[in-house]
C-alpha cells in the first residue's frame, strides 16, 4: 500500500445523515474564540519591546544598544528581554501537563474557563507592573491561561465537529488567534508614540480574555467529555443538539460508550498507558508534529516580527505597520485552510506548505546576506526591506494554510478517547517548550547566526516535510472513533497496532 493511501477506509462511517447545524457553528466559534488571547499575546509582546518608554521602565541597557549597536542582528540581544516573552511558555508548558488532569475530570469549558480567568490576572498585572518581576509574574500567569485553554480547545473543537468538516470547524481556534495578533499589531501601532502606551497594550488582553472567559459559560460540553464522566443521557443529548435530528444519534453514542468502556476497562495510568507499543504512533506524532511546528521559525518571527524588521532597516512605525501586514496575511492563508483542508487533506497541505516555507526561508537568508554583509554593518536598502517582507508574508501564508492550523488538528483527532487529554497534554507541552527555548535563544542566535538563523530553520523545513510525506497517514473525514484504521493500513505504523 502507498504511503497514505487509505483508499478504502470509510471516511463518513456514521455520519451520512449528519448536517451542519447552527447549534454546532456557535459552540465551535465559542469556543474557537479562545485563540484570541493566544494570538493577542503572540502579537502583542514583540511591539511592545521596541517601545521605547517601555525600554526606558524596564530595560535601559537594551535601549542604550539600540542607539550604540553597529551591528544591525545584535540590537536586541538581552536575555532579560528574551524572558519577558519566554517566560509565558514556561508557565504554560507546567500548566499543560496539569489540564490533561482537570480536561477529563471537569470537562473542556470548564478548563477553558479557568484559563480565561488566570489569563485575566495576568494582563491586569502586567498593565500595572511596576519593576521587572511584575512583567515576569504577569507573564507566568498568562502563560498559565493559555496552557489550559490550549489543551483544552482544539480537543473540543475536534470532539464537536462533524467528522466530514472537523478539518474545518477545527482550523477556527488558529483563525482567531491570527485575529488576536492582528488586533495585538494595531494596537501596537496606536499606543507606540504614547508614554504610557505600553500598558494600554499589555492590558488590552482582558478584552479577549473576558470574551473567551463568557463564551466558556455559555457552551456545553462534548459527548465525549460527558460519556467519559458517566453522562450519558447528557451525552445523548449533547449529540442531539450538535448533529441534528436526522442524524443517528444512538449509533454515535454506543460508539462513545464503547471506547469509553475499553478505556475504563485498562485500569491503567494514561500517562502509562501512552507509552505502551500500539500507542506508538499516537506518541511519536503527538510529540513530533508540535515541535517541527515550532521549527518552522513562526512564532520567533511573530514574537520578534517588530524587533525584527526594526533591526534589518525599518523605521518605528514600519516595523509596527509590517507585522500587520504579515499577520494580515496569516488571516486570510488560514481561512483558506479552512476551505480546502477536507477537500485536499491534511498531508498535501502539511508538504506544500513546508515547501513554500522552506523557499521563502532560503530567499530571506540570500536577501540578507547579499544586502548587510557577513557582518552585518552594512544598512538595508528600502527596497530589499520590501522584498524581507514579501518573502516573510508568503512563508505566513504557507504556514497559515499548513503547519499553524493542522498541527493543533492532527494531534487532537488521531488520538483515541482513552489518552486523547493525554495525548494532546503532551503536544501541548512539547510545543510550549520549544517555543520556550527558540524564543529565548532566537535574539542571541540572530546576533551570532546573522542570515544564517534562518537557513537553520529551512533546514529543519525540509526535515519535517520528509517525515510527514513518509510517516502520517490521511485523517480527513475518519469518524475519531474510527481513526485506528488508519494506523493499522499505515506501511510502517501497522506493525504497532493491534487489529
Amino acid at each position: 500500500m502507498a504511503v497514505g493511501d487509505f483508499s478504502g477506509v470509510d471516511r463518513h462511517v456514521g455520519s451520512s445523515d449528519c448536517k451542519i447545524t447552527t447549534s454546532v457553528v456557535i459552540t465551535c466559534v465559542v469556543a474557537a474564540s479562545s485563540g484570541l488571547i493566544f494570538g493577542y499575546d503572540v502579537g502583542i509582546s514583540g511591539g511592545v519591546t521596541t517601545m521605547q518608554p517601555f525600554l526606558k521602565n524596564f530595560f535601559p541597557s537594551v535601549l542604550r544598544k539600540a542607539t550604540e549597536a553597529k551591528n544591525i542582528y545584535c540590537v536586541y540581544d538581552s536575555q532579560v528581554l528574551s524572558l519577558f516573552t519566554s517566560s509565558l511558555y514556561i508557565a504554560g508548558l507546567a500548566a499543560s501537563l496539569v489540564a490533561s488532569r482537570l480536561t477529563a475530570a471537569v470537562g473542556r469549558p470548564n478548563t477553558m474557563l479557568l484559563g480565561g480567568l488566570t489569563f485575566l490576572s495576568g494582563a491586569a498585572i502586567n498593565a500595572g507592573a511596576a519593576n521587572v518581576a511584575m512583567l515576569i509574574l504577569g507573564r507566568l500567569l498568562l502563560g498559565f491561561g493559555i496552557g489550559f485553554t490550549n489543551q483544552a480547545t482544539p480537543i473540543y473543537l475536534s470532539e464537536v465537529a462533524p467528522p466530514k468538516w472537523r478539518g474545518a470547524f477545527n482550523t477556527g481556534f488558529q483563525f482567531f488567534t491570527g485575529i488576536g495578533v492582528v488586533a495585538a499589531n494595531c494596537i501596537n501601532f496606536g499606543t507606540a508614540k504614547q508614554s504610557w502606551g505600553w500598558r494600554l497594550s499589555l492590558g488590552l488582553a482582558v478584552v479577549p480574555a473576558a470574551i473567551m472567559t463568557i463564551g466558556a459559560l455559555l457552551i456545553s460540553d462534548t459527548p465525549s467529555s460527558l460519556v467519559e464522566r458517566g453522562k450519558a443521557e447528557q451525552a445523548r443529548e449533547s449529540i442531539r443538539k450538535v448533529r441534528g435530528k436526522d442524524c443517528d444519534v444512538e449509533a454515535e453514542l454506543a460508539e462513545l460508550k464503547k471506547a469509553s468502556d475499553v478505556a475504563k476497562e485498562a485500569k491503567r495510568e494514561p500517562f502509562v498507558t501512552i507509552f505502551e507499543r500500539q500507542y506508538r504512533p499516537h506518541l511519536v506524532m503527538s510529540v513530533a508534529i508540535p515541535f517541527l511546528q515550532q521549527l518552522t521559525g513562526i512564532n520567533i518571527i511573530a514574537f520578534y516580527a517588530p524587533v525584527l524588521f526594526k533591526s534589518v532597516g525599518f523605521g518605528n512605525d514600519s516595523a509596527l505597520i509590517a507585522p500587520i501586514i504579515f499577520g494580515l496575511v496569516y488571516l486570510v492563508s488560514v481561512l483558506v485552510s479552512t476551505g480546502v483542508v477536507d477537500r485536499y487533506g491534511r498531508r498535501f497541505l502539511f508538504i506544500e506548505g513546508g515547501i513554500q516555507m522552506f523557499v521563502c526561508q532560503v530567499g530571506v537568508a540570500i536577501v540578507l546576506a547579499v544586502t548587510t554583509g557577513v557582518s552585518g554593518t552594512k544598512e538595508i536598502s528600502r527596497g530589499y526591506a520590501i522584498w524581507l517582507l514579501v518573502l516573510m508574508c508568503i512563508y505566513a501564508a504557507g504556514f497559515g494554510w499548513s503547519w499553524g492550523p493542522l498541527s493543533w488538528l492532527v494531534p487532537s483527532e488521531i488520538l483515541p478517547i482513552k489518552i486523547r487529554p493525554t495525548g494532546q497534554s503532551i503536544s501541548v507541552a512539547v510545543n510550549f517548550a520549544t517555543t520556550f527555548v527558540l524564543s529565548q535563544t532566537f535574539l542571541s542566535m540572530l546576533c551570532h547566526f546573522k542570515y544564517g538563523a534562518f537557513l537553520f530553520y529551512a533546514a529543519w523545513i525540509t526535515f519535517m516535510t520528509v517525515f510527514v510525506a513518509l510517516f502520517l497517514p490521511e485523517t480527513k473525514g475518519i469518524p475519531l472513533h474510527s481513526m485506528n484504521v488508519i494506523w493499522q493500513n499505515h506501511w510502517y505504523w501497522r506493525r504497532f497496532i493491534r487489529g
